[in-house]
């Protein structure tokens, strides 16, 4: 009985350290929980479901960021501009192909063409992180380490401004989009109305974060990137690529933010600056949940579409970046290092 007697309080108190060493955590998940039952009565199902779409594709953007963040110490601020070539690519491939099919498209080919014009998407856009990467940040690596991450963060902003006005010289300022991807009905979920497109683009989010995640932790390349985030040096001793493995990184990155550029084409119209908006919500969400880590930033792209919704039940659109920028500010005040504490590497010792 004495045992029982004692071991309570010690699980009490163990309790208690734990809810105080992950405070910020418990706060924000308690208000997360909040917004979910008031989004929930004065939305309903359909603004529930909305979230969770949208959610999906803030948490690919931000996984993205946060991969090339965590592994080469990029603040890549040309993230939004690998949304606009994945929606340009898009748009170039399924407008032709959906042409060449004629007034009586056969439905099976109907159905397949826009994941062709999403794939083709991705693809491009990881060449096009091969050839960023080793363009820039490689002969950026063998120069100098001294100030990296400053010097990386000018770059990419020279990027982003290079990309966005190219896109303006080359193909024009007009806006190119699609009103959706599949001439289907809408889905009834709970009540709540749904497109197919909507649905589709959450899917693909969450595949190609199941792929990544499973590339990251069950294969030698993968395991490979994880060490060079961990240990630049000691992935070095053991025989590992760097060349290989930050080029890898950078293509992947780019390549994730491109599918969601082509995924929501539907939402987001190309033109040269379409990459602004969604480029805020992914750096809302590696700020809100850590800077590198890749796991917050899933569930982090989640909370930051739950607060979104919220700002546009009870304010305005407007207010859409201004109360997630203030929620941000006031967690990184109570947490600096992100909600679930990640310190990227290097950073310290740049």
């Amino acid at each position: 009985m004495a045992k029982e007697t004692t071991a309570a309080p010690a699980m009490q108190n163990s309790l208690m350290t734990r809810i105080k060493d992950n405070l910020p955590v418990v706060l924000v998940s308690v208000f997360s929980l909040f917004l979910v039952i008031i989004v929930g009565i004065k939305g309903g199902p359909a603004q529930l479901l909305n979230t969770v779409i949208a959610g999906g594709m803030w948490a690919l953007l931000a996984v993205g960021l946060a991969l090339v963040f965590g592994v080469m110490n990029i603040p890549h601020f040309a993230h939004g501009e690998s949304f606009m070539v994945g929606a340009y690519v898009a748009y170039f491939v399924f407008t032709p192909l959906l042409k060449a099919l004629g007034e009586t498209p056969n439905p099976v080919l109907r159905a397949i063409i826009p994941f062709i014009g999403i794939l083709a998407a991705g693809l491009v856009g990881a060449v096009l992180g091969v050839i960023i990467e080793r363009l820039i940040f490689a002969p950026l690596r063998r120069r100098t380490r001294s100030g990296w991450v400053m010097n990386a963060f000018l770059l990419t902003v020279g990027i982003s401004f290079v990309m966005t006005n190219g896109a303006t010289l080359t193909i024009g300022p007009n806006f190119r989009g699609i009103p959706k991807y599949w001439d289907v009905d809408t889905l009834n979920f709970f009540g709540a109305n749904i497109s197919v497109d909507r649905l589709v683009a959450f899917f693909i989010a969450m595949i190609t974060i199941g792929a990544l995640w499973f590339f990251l932790r069950r294969t030698r390349t993968g395991r490979a990137i994880r060490a060079v985030s961990q240990d630049e040096t000691g992935a070095q001793i053991v025989g590992i690529n760097l060349n290989f493995i930050q080029t890898l990184t950078f293509s992947l990155s780019t390549a994730t933010a491109a599918i969601a550029g082509a995924a929501l084409l539907f939402m987001f119209q190309a033109y040269p600056t379409v990459g602004l908006k969604p480029l805020y919500f992914a750096w809302y969400v590696v700020m809100l949940v850590g800077l590198g880590n890749i796991a917050g930033a899933i569930v982090g792209g989640f909370m930051v579409a739950l607060l979104q919704t919220a700002t546009q039940l009870f304010f305005t659109i407007t207010w859409e970046t201004v109360i997630p920028t203030v929620v941000m500010i006031i967690v990184l005040l109570i947490a600096p290092s992100g909600l679930f504490g990640s310190e990227v590497k290097g950073i310290q010792e740049q």
